[in-house]
């Protein structure tokens, strides 16, 4: 059995300024924000690497051993390294290394600067 939908014209009325839109509140991202927003939305695009960035931020003194990773999200350490090089690269994580290991830590304050242009994008 088909249903039949039927649509109603609910356009709006023109603004009495002839204007086609609201004006703008507040600054909106420049393009070299924009981008930089955009690379760190697309590290954090992917579920293993919101778990990494979770898990390293849940350690210990804030920093893990990449050995410590592999086991928690199932993945092959080269397959994590190249999570864990994403999440650097977006400057969510910062890496040393130490011998034949590498450690990675939240940089400080990263988090909180997304979270404030979220906040003030949601405001």
């Amino acid at each position: 059995m088909a249903t039949t939908l039927t649509l109603t014209d609910v356009s709006r009325p023109a603004p009495e300024s002839g204007a086609c839109c609201a004006p703008l509140v507040r600054e909106a991202a420049d393009p070299q924000t924009a981008a930089d927003l955009a690379r760190v939305f697309k590290a954090l695009g992917d579920p293993t690497r919101v778990r990494l960035l979770s898990i390293v931020a849940a350690h210990d003194g804030g920093e893990a051993c990449v050995c410590d990773l592999t086991e928690p999200v199932g993945l092959s350490q080269p397959t994590v390294s190249h999570h864990l090089k994403l999440l650097v690269d977006a400057g969510l994580l910062a890496r040393e290394q130490r011998g034949k290991w590498a450690y990675y830590s939240v940089v400080p304050g990263a988090l909180n600067r997304l979270g404030a242009l979220l906040t003030e994008a949601a405001g």
